[in-house]
């Protein structure tokens, strides 16, 4: 099972008015050791913002302004990418890669939690099970099923048609994760020993 959003998220979300200043909410950062705060919502339509300790420094500390005088709402980001609970881990890693993001609230309704790069990487489990070899591994499970299911039902059998297709479906997806395509599918190889399953599904449709 791949992990989701809402498994490795930081719970204890720090929020901040977008009406307080600049300089409190470096004063929150600092407090609680953080590099970014959620800006509340005024109203229940309305958009959640971030502040981050970057926004501070490129957008405050870089033209010398007074952060005491600065409020969230200036150098804030809103609307914000937000990150549905239900996502998979590694969907949220691609997420933050095509943006350049390092962070993003959970949200469903209402704010869950706070994602972030570190999260991803102290919590994830894809050190000790990279989804990759993970498929390898179903794979070759999948393939040794369906050899065997074809060898009892027949070759030209709807079962063994079916099992082929799963086999097919998670080649498709180990191909997509490595952004290749199989040199042949192992259903391809099997077709080359028996033509007559090749046969069965074309016109099994």
């Amino acid at each position: 099972m791949m992990m989701k959003a809402q498994d490795i998220m930081t719970k204890d979300v720090v929020t901040i008015r977008g009406s307080a200043t600049v300089a409190e909410a470096v004063g929150l950062m600092k407090e609680r050791s953080l590099r970014a705060l959620i800006v509340e919502r005024r109203h229940d339509q309305d958009a959640y913002g971030i502040v981050t300790e970057t926004d501070v420094v490129y957008k405050v500390t870089a033209y010398g302004k007074d952060p005491k005088t600065v409020r969230v709402y200036e150098v804030m980001t809103k609307p914000c990418i937000v990150v549905n609970p239900d996502l998979g881990v590694e969907y949220v890693a691609r997420l933050f890669a095509n943006t350049g993001i390092r962070r993003a609230p959970v949200i469903k309704d209402r704010l869950m939690g706070i994602i972030s790069v570190t999260d991803i990487l102290t919590k994830g489990d894809f050190i000790e099970q990279p989804k990759s070899l993970m498929l390898e591994e179903e794979i070759r499970k999948a393939v040794a099923e369906a050899r065997a299911v074809c060898a009892e039902k027949g070759p030209a059998s709807k079962d063994c048609a079916a099992a082929w297709d799963i086999v097919e479906e998670l080649q498709a997806e180990a191909a997509h994760q490595r952004a290749q395509k199989p040199v042949k599918t192992a259903f391809e190889e099997y077709c080359q020993e028996n033509p007559e399953a090749a046969e069965a599904r074309i016109y099994d449709n």
